[in-house]
Order: C-alpha cells, then structure tokens, then sequence
C-alpha cells in the first residue's frame, strides 16, 4: 500500500523526522538530489558570518587566534568519526581531484615495484581521468574492472596490481559494494586500496580502520552538506604515515612551516597530507555542516534510507509500472546504496518537468534519472509525492511509438558535482 496517508503515517512513525528541521529547506520543493548537493543545513549561514567576522576583526589573527590553521584537522576528525577512523587519520582541505590525485600517487609509491593501477571501470569520471593522468606520470598500466569484477581480475593479476580505486556506491545506479572484501582481497594480492566515499560517506556505515582501508577520499557536499564546492578530506591509515610521499608537498605539509628552511621535511602525523592554505570560509560551512549528525549515528541513518529505498521501490511498482521505466537500482537492500536510479528513454525531459513540478531529482545521460536520500531531511511523503507526480507526467507527455521529442535542457549534464 502506497497512498499518501500511509507515507504520513510513516513519517509519524519516523525516529528522524525531527533533524528534517537542522536544514533549511525551500519551501514546496522535494528535494532528491542530495547525492550530487546536499541541502543548506540551518546553521550554516550563522557559521559563514562568525567566519567573516573573525576575518574583519581579527585580520591575519584569525590564523592562531580562531583557531583557522589547525581547522582542516580538526574538521578532518569530525568527518572521520562518520567514516570509522580514529583521530589524526583524515584532513581536510582542496578538491575532490586534488586529494584523489594524491592519494592515488601516494598509493602507487608504496608499491614502487608493481606496475598496474586497476580501477573501476564504471567509476565516475575524475576519478577514471585522474586514475588515467596518475598512470602517464608514473609509468604505470591502467587496467579496468567493474567492481563486481574486481575480485576475479585480483584473481587473474593481482601480483601485478599496485593500487585498486573502488566505489561503494555506484553513481549512476546506486549498486553497494563490499568495501571489507574488495579491500581483503586486494591486500590477499599484495595491492594498497584507494577509496572514493563520495556517494557513501554520511549515508551509509563505513569502518575504514576495521577494514583495513589504506586510503580514501571525498568531498564534502553530498551527503555531507557542506555546500557547493564544500573542501574534501583525505584518509590515510596511520600505518602509513611514515613510508607515505605524496606528489604535492606545500608548506603547510611541512614539520616546520613557519621555519621556512629551504628543504621540505613532511611532518609526522596527518599534516603530511596537507598542500595549500585552508579555505576558511568554505571550511567554516562544512564544520558548521556536521552539526547535523549530532546525536545520530549513521547505522539510524543506513536504517531509514533503506526503509526510503523500499518505499521508493514500492511506488515504482505501483505508479510507474507500463509507463516506460525500468529500475536499475537493485531490490535488494544490502546491494543498494542511498539512491534508486530508474531508467527512461525521455529521462531529460521528464527530469525537467519534473522540476518545474518542485522535485528535483538529476539525470546521467543518456536514459537515466536519480533520486538521493539523504535521510535527515527526506521524507516518506517526499517519495511518495515525487513518483505520483513523475508518473502524471510519464502519463500525459508518452509520444506515439517509435518517436522521442528532444531534450529542451539536459537537466542535470551541467553539474559541478558527482
């Protein structure tokens, strides 16, 4: 049963309808797209004018006084307690790519005697033309698996293999995968495992340390919400802080900065890791975004985005069903991240009707159409509202057989984010 009144009684019935309020939400709109931009958390303005406050009254002060120059640590620990890292294994601080360049290098240089880096051949595609851009540096073989393969190609190879890039989280169609084995396996083979969290972190239970997870990376304004352009954070299990090097040495990586020697000596602990001057701004957001998980754990959020999955899927089911979609997101919930991705031949100019309607959703060309649920704010009743109403539309814009009217916008091709 999917009426309307039976999302009502489940958000009733929600445990987390209350954090819906830590975000400041437009009102009308069902928001599904916080997989690629997570919604503006309430407190982030009010962070974002104490930074700027700081920065008019306390000028180059705000370095050591506010505290500004330890803050990609500091945040970095935040982020790392929602990823399952102990202290003084995460920082933050630069893009996605900067950090996935560099882990991706450093990786590799652990392994200077192997000569493949396998990747996900299904992965997003920085990380695909990074994995590609670290291969021409470094002389090595770039070779691709899908990550259901990768336990078969580590079987076929994997002596050969200095790094593995996985995902989770397929972006496109939401499938989970098993981040303790890929990892067991590829250190069975001898290989260092490089991770990209971006469509997991702050949505699904990670335990890097536990699993023997060498690095990782991602950003944080997905399921994070720490807004456009938010900086990523970079994973580096501590027992490799010693042998790490890392291609982009800045002077904040250095054991002295302010000692301004002319040689560069990394420093000890997760500072290493640090290139460029933090963006205080940028990072007073994010800190400001992590408020939200106060006081919840990511296994409640795991639980209701598989509950939001199931009822997604229990819609499509009822709704959507002749209309001309196809799931591609699995059933199955362990096999399922926090996402359900449908396909459709008019995918574009559905998602753009869509959005007109007030849900928002995005498009991977050239078929496919997301919907993320960042479990904080979506609501049973938001599902339940964005299928009814994707279904009107598939309903009363169907064109005869064999024709597809054109894309006025491709909604969601132009993106920043994943």
């Amino acid at each position: 049963m999917t009426s309307r009144a039976t999302a009502e009684r489940l958000d009733r019935a929600d445990p987390l309808a209350h954090t819906r309020a830590r975000f400041a939400l437009p009102p009308g709109v069902v928001y599904l797209d916080g997989n690629s931009l997570g919604a503006m958390p309430a407190g982030a303005p009010a962070a974002l004018d104490h930074t700027v406050s700081q920065w008019r009254d306390h000028l180059i002060k705000g370095w050591t006084d506010d505290g500004w120059l330890n803050s990609p640590v500091r945040v970095g620990d935040r982020i790392g307690r929602l990823i399952g890292a102990a202290a003084g294994q995460t920082v933050t601080g630069d893009s996605t790519s900067v950090q996935l360049f560099n882990a991706l290098t450093t990786a590799a240089r652990l392994r200077p005697e192997r000569k493949v880096l396998l990747a996900d051949g299904e992965g997003f595609p920085t990380d695909r033309y990074l994995a590609a851009s670290v291969a021409r540096t470094l002389g090595l073989e770039l070779r691709h698996s899908p990550m259901a393969g990768m336990g078969a190609a580590l079987d076929a190879y994997g002596h050969e293999v200095a790094v593995v890039l996985g995902s989770p989280v397929d972006f496109r169609t939401g499938e989970a995968f098993d981040v303790a084995a890929v990892t067991a396996r590829a250190h069975r083979a001898g290989a260092v495992t490089v991770w990209d969290l971006c469509h997991a972190a702050g949505a699904l239970p990670l335990a890097l340390d536990a699993d023997g997870v060498d690095l990782a990376v991602g950003c944080g304004y997905k399921y994070l919400s720490g807004g456009p352009g938010a900086p990523a954070y970079l994973y580096v299990a501590r027992r490799h802080h010693a042998a790490a090097d890392q291609p982009l040495t800045g002077w904040l990586g250095h054991a002295a900065p302010f000692a301004m020697t002319p040689d560069y000596r990394p420093a000890d602990d997760i500072s290493r890791f640090r290139v460029g001057a933090p963006h205080i701004l940028s990072l007073s957001a994010l800190d400001a975004a992590l408020d939200v998980y106060d006081g919840v754990s990511v296994e409640e959020i795991r639980a209701k985005n598989l509950r939001l999955g199931r009822f997604f899927i229990e819609c499509f089911d009822d709704r959507l069903a002749g209309l001309g979609f196809d799931l591609v997101t699995p059933r199955e919930d362990e096999r399922r991240g926090s996402q359900v991705t449908l396909s459709h031949p008019d995918a574009a100019r559905l998602m753009d009707r869509l959005a007109e309607r007030g849900v928002i959703g995005d498009v991977r060309p050239p078929t496919l159409l997301r919907f993320g649920f960042n479990s904080l704010y979506v609501s049973y009743t938001d599902i339940h509202d964005a299928v009814t109403a994707l279904g009107d539309l598939a309903e009363a814009n169907r064109l005869p057989h064999g024709r597809t009217e054109p894309a006025h916008r491709p909604h969601g091709e132009a993106h920043v984010a994943q």
